[in-house]
């Protein structure tokens, strides 16, 4: 088998054992592979990133090297690194060195927690027995899932290990719409029995709705969150006071209509002492309003007075005057402009 490195545009030829192409196989594999405009497979980091490694056989069935090319990929719509290990595999010449890649992978696949390892993580319809677990990674944005995994079998692991690689570190949406097709035009498929095939479609299932379920928790613990924390701050009493029924009217109206998060009504009677109408009801005569509510989101200012004037209705006439200062929540933090 022979071996030729491009490192501009000169060619090299050396003959090399087959043990030693295995060996180096399985060294550029665990490195970042990718193809050129040519299906070359190169890894990053040789030099002017021009280095291309490419196979030359000397037998006439080198006009069957599988190629793959990008439309192909992205019709399956892969993740970025499901993408780079399905071009390096189907660039692989047989059947055995996709095989011994996958014990590769398999290797190289980090343990998973005995905790892990129970009924609610186990794969359905394998062969051999399957875990895999999401977790979401909220500290990105979007939040993205990552994968850990385990079988007993070990070309089942190293399916577990493609997919856990493959699927980490993406978007669930993104991961919603890998298609298993990936499997045959890597080739990977022809080293696999019905069985295992099968066993490799339901952990793509599995983890497919398990990223969806990690996913849609969080949403909805945050949701949740929003909410208690919003129902927690939201006005639902106050104190009476004594010998003051027009302040207690006009509290019990406001909190009970407009669930406000913040409300301070001042009554300012005394200090109109002899003006007309200071004498008001029983001496409560003149307001000061500051209410801060959901309810005032997208009301211009005049229309939010006059919410207020009507919900207090029969209270108004009561009163000789009312001074408001409406607000809604994101005014108060400084989020949007009052």
């Amino acid at each position: 088998q022979h071996y030729y490195l491009r490192p501009t545009q000169n060619y090299c030829f050396f003959s090399l054992p087959q043990s030693l192409t295995m060996k180096i196989s399985s060294l550029i594999f665990s490195l970042p592979l990718f193809l050129n405009a040519q299906n070359e497979v190169g890894v990053r980091g040789f030099t002017n990133s021009h280095a291309f490694l490419r196979k030359s056989y000397s037998s006439a069935s080198t006009c069957n090297q599988r190629m793959v090319t990008s439309s192909a990929l992205n019709a399956e719509n892969l993740t970025p690194e499901l993408e780079m290990m399905t071009a390096a595999f189907a660039r692989m010449p047989d059947e055995k060195l996709r095989y011994k890649q996958l014990m590769f992978l398999a290797q190289k696949l980090a343990p998973m927690p005995e905790n892990l390892k129970i009924d609610a993580n186990k794969v359905p319809g394998c062969l051999s027995t399957v875990h895999v677990h999401a977790t979401l990674d909220d500290s990105v944005e979007p939040p993205v899932v990552n994968y850990t995994g385990d079988s007993d079998g070990i070309l089942t692991k190293g399916l577990v290990a493609l997919l856990v690689r493959g699927l980490s570190g993406n978007t669930a949406e993104v991961i919603d719409k890998v298609t298993p097709d990936f499997v045959n035009t890597a080739g990977i498929s022809a080293s696999l029995t019905p069985g295992r095939n099968n066993g490799f479609l339901n952990m793509l299932a599995t983890m497919k709705k398990q990223a969806n379920e990690v996913t849609a928790g969080a949403t909805t613990a945050a949701t949740n969150e929003e909410e208690n924390i919003s129902s927690a701050s939201i006005v639902t009493s106050f104190d009476e006071q004594e010998g003051r029924p027009v302040y207690n009217a006009m509290m019990l109206t406001l909190i009970n209509f407009l669930k406000p998060t913040s409300i301070n009504l001042l009554d300012n009677s005394h200090q109109h002492a002899g003006h007309a109408g200071s004498k008001g009801y029983d001496g409560e005569s003149h307001f000061e309003l500051e209410i801060v509510a959901e309810c005032f989101e997208g009301l211009a200012l005049v229309k939010r007075h006059q919410l207020i004037y009507t919900i207090l209705g029969e209270i108004m006439p009561k009163i000789h005057a009312l001074q408001i200062k409406a607000k809604t929540p994101e005014e108060v933090s400084g989020k949007v402009e009052a």
